[in-house]
């Protein structure tokens, strides 16, 4: 059975299925959802089911979400991680605008700092490189973030293995947040990357949906033989793809949260796995 940890930059052990606190906010990922004192409720049944590792940026809400997890979860329990992100800007709740400035980097940071009520955020990523801003610039104001202690471990998102290399003369990458399902499998090559340089592979919208996981489907068919759900199975195959690879689904519903959490406990055949490979591929 694959692990269930792995070891975050080498010091932080986290769960391999984590919790994506994104859908937490409103309509558009904009404010505050219809029942704020659900959400909270959300998050915290996610750490009662063992949930030790968070995922958040500064753009969710815009702010707003770190606000929740802080709300909901402090006293934060030993051993919980949350990770957050920033440059990517939110001048309307339809736009998601890379902004990696170093200056506006390092403000966001000091944001973050203050909504989440930490001292040092444990994983902070860049949440886009700005093509109009020279990456070194902006991998720089990360590395001055952790050289002045307010952040623990660097990631990035949505990069290429040339990135990720590039990225690594100036700083050291402990994760990867790139889009990443059993029917989007662009970036195959940087799981291989990251699995070969112990670097976390954090998959975004990590469940697979559409055609592929309806009745009769490759997915259905295993979801039947494991008496699980298809988004069981679609969470199974990625713990199973690669001991890098840490999950992060995102729901507002704690029924949703108790299934996804679940899949922890699906173990896949050889067999299995090597069919859903092959079967639902691009969809």
């Amino acid at each position: 059975m694959p692990s269930s940890l792995f070891s975050l930059g080498g010091d932080l052990p986290i769960r391999r299925l984590g919790f994506g606190a994104m859908r937490l906010t409103g309509e558009g990922n904009w404010g505050l959802p219809d029942d704020p004192g659900y959400a909270l409720d959300v998050a915290r049944r996610a750490v009662e089911l063992g949930v030790n590792f968070i995922d958040t940026a500064d753009a969710y809400g815009p702010g707003t979400n770190e606000e929740q997890l802080a709300q909901a979860l402090r006293p934060y329990p030993d051993g919980l991680v949350i990770g957050t992100k920033a440059g990517q800007s939110r001048p309307s709740s339809d736009d998601w605008v890379p902004l990696g400035r170093p200056e506006y980097l390092l403000q966001q940071a000091h944001l973050s700092l203050r909504r989440l009520g930490v001292e040092r955020i444990d994983l902070y990523q860049l949440h886009r490189i700005d093509p109009k801003v020279p990456a070194e610039e902006q991998f720089g104001a990360l590395k001055q973030l952790q050289d002045e202690g307010k952040i623990r471990h660097i990631g990035l998102s949505e990069v290429s293995v040339a990135q990720i290399e590039q990225a690594r003369k100036q700083i050291d990458v402990v994760s990867v947040q790139n889009l990443y399902n059993i029917t989007n499998r662009r970036y195959e090559d940087v799981i291989d990357y990251c699995e070969r340089e112990n670097i976390a592979f954090i998959p975004w919208l990590p469940l697979a949906r559409g055609g592929h996981a309806s009745a009769g489907g490759a997915l259905a068919q295993v979801a039947k033989q494991l008496d699980a759900t298809t988004a069981q199975i679609s969470l199974a195959w990625l713990l199973r793809r690669s001991p890098v690879i840490v999950p992060i689904p995102g729901t507002c519903s704690i029924p949703h949260l108790e299934e996804n959490v679940a899949a922890g406990d699906v173990e896949l055949t050889d067999e299995q796995f090597a069919y859903l490979t092959r079967e639902v591929a691009g969809g």
